[in-house]
């Protein structure tokens, strides 16, 4: 037992209240539960029928974590891969430079200060090996670094200097019971499935040599660990040794280590890796993993979750969190729905798919479903002809302009409810339930602009999907006057989602308007230009400016040359034209353009108005046509 109380102590507390509790503790409840840990010297022992687990929690120096005769870490097939970069490496090497040489003197340091380099959760597996389930990152460049330290060391015949050397061989490399190192028989191994230059991170453990053809992050960041310590050498020749026997000595771990895999992961979803957030995917990862592994299908698991990693990175662009998270969510309403769950109020990720010691990730179902669920979307992103009529992509075309993302997650539910047996949809269906989707999101962005205020008509409506009842908002249907005079009156300001959504909308009710290529980059124009209003002043209502009749999509790259021309000048961008030197500028894509000036000289404010009263009173018609109306 340590004196007092340190960062063990403090971390113990805390993984106990996120590991075994639910709900925040109360007062008295936390000073019990960090009396227990104290007592126990640093373990946890819970009192509840299936948790009974034991947690060891405390800090140790690299040296001692690392030459532990027992020490034996493993890197699991289900861990992701190594992914810490030369930033990383730079950022650590800065931070354990000025920690072992306060003020560049090496005489500054105070041999009791300690730096912590943060946490490793282990839990001994069946092999008697240390399975590392969070701290890989930081546990790998370490040892990438005392290698690059071994290697220095070679040349050096100075008792310091040879200490030393003996020291980090411990850290590296198994020992015999003379405590001699077995230069064959590393201290870590990986076997992460992903990653395919694990091999790569072995070898440069076991020959401390890597070769400018290898690419590697495992051997970017060696070579980098190599360069600074040579540059560290030419400053500091006589006290060389004293870096890495600070490291060794006063750089501080917290190894925590569970009795069970599942106790681990709990942990593991409490903690970040440094500057590397942990992901709710990679956790669910580990719970299919573990489910697989035990029925016997192990390497399949890991090909079928390696293709669907692939495929959520190239169509997922989440704000935050991974793409795999994304897809996770992407089906959790789904799951959810099913549960009968309408309320606007959503938990989180993690929170939703732990539930029943994470029941829905140990059915084979389930994962067949994401990778369904995956493969429509992945088909939706590329636009696939032979899987959606021409109707039906131009229809979530538009949806690609949505005022908020709420209709992924709609779409989500409807695809797994009605898909086939081969993960495909009626046609008819999709597209009626797509032409309902559309106006009433759209309208309701305008009459209840709030950013969540869409989930309560929505979540009633996924309920109402897996129930097999048809969708028709029968709860949150629009007073007609009130949704005309708010159109009327709306202005469409570019910053306004909205304003695209509509644009977007509108374009696909010219019936001569090709699909558009959905990476296409648009800009909206103003048709009648804000420099020529501030120039002319030919707008009575200067907020006409910013009314739908004036505006359109168009392309990025031609609102740049279009910029700011009176229109009869802009009919050439819009129907493209060849330059002086035989270059061909491209028309735009948007036909209601081409069309708008092909049939006019000029675009006034009363042309402005017809326009506008145009696309207001067909998406009126387009709202009744769909019974949005009470």
């Amino acid at each position: 037992m340590h004196d007092g109380i340190n960062r063990a102590d403090i971390l113990s507390c805390f993984l106990y209240m996120r590991v075994y509790s639910t709900e925040p503790p109360e007062e008295e409840h936390l000073l019990l539960v960090f009396f227990v840990v104290i007592t126990v010297n640093y373990g946890i022992i819970t009192l509840g029928d299936d948790k009974m687990s034991k947690l060891n929690v405390d800090q140790k120096n690299i040296g001692i974590l690392f030459g532990d005769k027992k020490s034996d870490f493993l890197i699991p097939d289900y861990q992701r891969p190594y992914a810490w970069s030369e930033e990383e490496c730079q950022t650590l090497w800065e931070d354990l430079f000025d920690f072992a040489f306060p003020n560049n003197e090496y005489k500054a340091f105070n041999n009791d200060d300690e730096y912590y380099l943060g946490s490793i959760v282990t839990f001994k597996n069946n092999d008697n090996k240390l399975e590392v389930i969070d701290g890989q990152q930081r546990l790998t460049t370490l040892m990438l670094l005392l290698r690059a330290f071994y290697v220095k060391f070679n040349s050096m015949k100075t008792e310091e200097s040879l200490k030393t050397k003996e020291f980090i061989s411990k850290c590296i490399w198994k020992t015999d019971e003379f405590g001699t190192a077995n230069l064959e028989e590393l201290k870590i191994n990986s076997e992460v499935a992903t990653d395919n230059d694990k091999d790569e991170f072995l070898n440069i453990l076991k020959t401390g040599v890597v070769t400018e053809k290898q690419k590697s992050k495992y051997a970017n960041n060696y070579r980098f660990f190599q360069k600074k310590i040579d540059e560290f050498l030419e400053g500091y020749m006589d006290v060389f040794s004293y870096f890495p026997i600070r490291i060794l000595n006063n750089c501080i771990l917290l190894p925590i280590e569970a009795d069970n895999q599942n106790t681990a992961l709990r942990i593991f979803a409490t903690l970040n890796d440094r500057g590397l957030p942990l992901s709710d995917a990679d956790i669910f990862k580990a719970q299919f993993y573990k489910y697989y592994s035990e029925k016997g299908e192990k390497v399949d698991f890991i090909k079928r979750w390696k293709s669907l990693e692939e495929i959520c990175e190239k169509i997922f662009h989440p704000m935050n969190g991974t793409p795999m998270d994304e897809l996770f969510t992407r089906y959790m309403y789904y799951e959810r729905a099913k549960l009968g769950i309408k309320s606007s109020t959503t938990e989180a990720l993690r929170r939703f798919y732990e539930k029943d010691s994470y029941s829905l990730l140990k059915n084979d179902n389930t994962l067949k479903n994401l990778e369904d669920l995956a493969e429509f979307w992945n088909d939706i992103s590329v636009q696939n002809s032979e899987r959606f009529s021409d109707r039906v992509l131009k229809k979530l075309f538009v949806l690609n302009y949505a005022p908020n993302g709420m209709w992924n997650y709609f779409l989500s539910v409807y695809f797994m409810q009605y898909k086939d047996n081969k993960g495909k949809l009626d046609d008819e269906k999709l597209f009626s339930f797509l032409d309902k989707m559309i106006p009433f999101i759209w309208a309701y962005a305008v009459v209840n602009p709030g950013v969540n205020a869409l989930r309560t008509p929505v979540y009633a409506e996924m309920v109402n999907i897996v129930n097999n009842k048809s969708v028709d908002f029968s709860d949150y249907k629009f007073e007609e006057v009130q949704v005309k005079n708010m159109f009327d009156n709306y202005l469409f300001y570019n910053r306004r989602p909205i304003t695209k959504s509509m644009l977007a909308w509108w374009a696909f009710t010219n019936p001569k308007q090709d699909l558009i290529a959905i990476d296409t980059e648009f800009d909206i124009e103003h048709i009648y230009a804000k420099n020529r209003q501030e120039n002319e002043k030919g707008l009575k209502k200067s907020n006409n400016i910013e009314k739908l009749g004036n505006k359109s999509l168009l392309e990025k790259r031609i609102n740049i040359r279009a910029a700011d021309y009176r229109f009869v000048d802009k009919y050439k961008y819009y129907n493209g034209y060849t330059t002086d030197k035989g270059v061909v500028k491209e028309k735009t894509v948007i036909y209601d353009l081409i069309q708008l000036s092909n049939n006019n000289d000029d675009f006034t404010e009363s042309d402005l108005i017809t326009r506008n009263n145009d696309i207001i009173e067909t998406f009126i018609l387009y709202m009744k046509k769909e019974k949005l109306f009470k």
